[in-house]
């Protein structure tokens, strides 16, 4: 198997991970404060991942290397996080998931200034089909719905908030080179995240109440911070080394797909016939931004 064929598989694995992700999300929902709760994510992955990176020589001595590319991309990818809490204080769930199908379209244009790529115009309309296929995903094929969307004050600050997201992607590619080892890359942008979140939590006096976390909810902890976090930040920084950050977030509007499935399989839900097509278009759009 090429290593193109491996990366692909990685972020298809990602993003698996991640549309699961929003359901245990949604259960987890007013247990405590949304950034107390990814800074648990990040300190329980450390921990996690923490006596794999200790337990090897090669390993442990790459960290002080890493880190301060760890903490430039993780500034991003907290940053994200941050803003997203923040913003949801004045819009709505719908408001950012229909925001972030921007993310693909904002990367291929920072991706011009950062690697000197080229933008076809008829891969812009790609995009653009892309966020009109999620796009009827996320409204439910209902038009009453997306006439009625509006922009307010929360929706600027998720829109720096995808602008951080794109410079995330873009960041793992632009930072790493040849020597760096991908599982201490991940263990240091983890590190670089506690210390991007505790930051926040000091600064809004934010309590951590991490002690409600119990039962169910810890096992939905474990899974956001292991799966969802651990895992996609190491398969997303290794592919995107090989396939770079246009590909990856090329993924993002296969989310509906997975999460159309995901419903169908546990919910036995059967989405209407306008949310089917949604999500036909936006795997097509996917399906041309990866061709080569």
């Amino acid at each position: 198997m090429s290593e193109n064929i491996k990366a692909h598989l990685l972020v298809f694995i990602a993003t698996f991970l991640i549309a699961l992700s929003f359901i245990i999300s949604g259960k987890l929902s007013g247990v405590i404060d949304p950034i107390s709760l990814t800074l648990c994510r990040f300190v329980i992955a450390v921990v996690v991942l923490s006596p794999l990176i200790i337990l090897r020589t090669k390993y442990r001595t790459s960290i002080k290397r890493s880190f301060s590319k760890g903490l430039k991309i993780s500034l991003f990818y907290s940053l994200y996080f941050i803003l997203l809490f923040k913003a949801l204080e004045d819009t709505t769930a719908l408001n950012t998931a229909t925001l972030f199908t921007l993310v693909p379209l904002l990367t291929a244009i920072i991706s011009i200034f950062a690697f000197k790529q080229k933008l076809p115009l008829k891969k812009v309309f790609v995009y653009i089909i892309g966020i009109f296929g999620t796009s009827i995903v996320i409204f439910n094929g209902n038009l009453q719905l997306f006439l009625e969307f509006s922009l307010n004050k929360g929706d600027t600050l998720f829109f720096i908030a995808i602008i951080s997201m794109a410079l995330y992607s873009i960041s793992v590619k632009y930072f790493s080179t040849s020597d760096d080892i991908p599982l201490v890359l991940t263990f240091t942008t983890l590190l670089g995240g506690i210390f991007w979140m505790g930051l926040t939590l000091l600064v809004l006096d934010i309590p951590l109440e991490w002690g409600k976390l119990k039962g169910e909810y810890f096992y939905y902890m474990l899974y956001l911070s292991i799966a969802a976090t651990l895992f996609t930040v190491f398969l997303y920084q290794k592919a995107t080394v090989v396939i770079g950050p246009n590909k990856v977030m090329a993924y993002v509007y296969i989310n509906p797909v997975i999460v159309l499935v995901m419903n169908l399989f546990y919910d036995k839900e059967i989405s209407n016939i306008y949310v089917v097509l949604g999500c036909l278009i936006s795997s097509l759009a996917t399906y041309f931004l990866l061709r080569k």
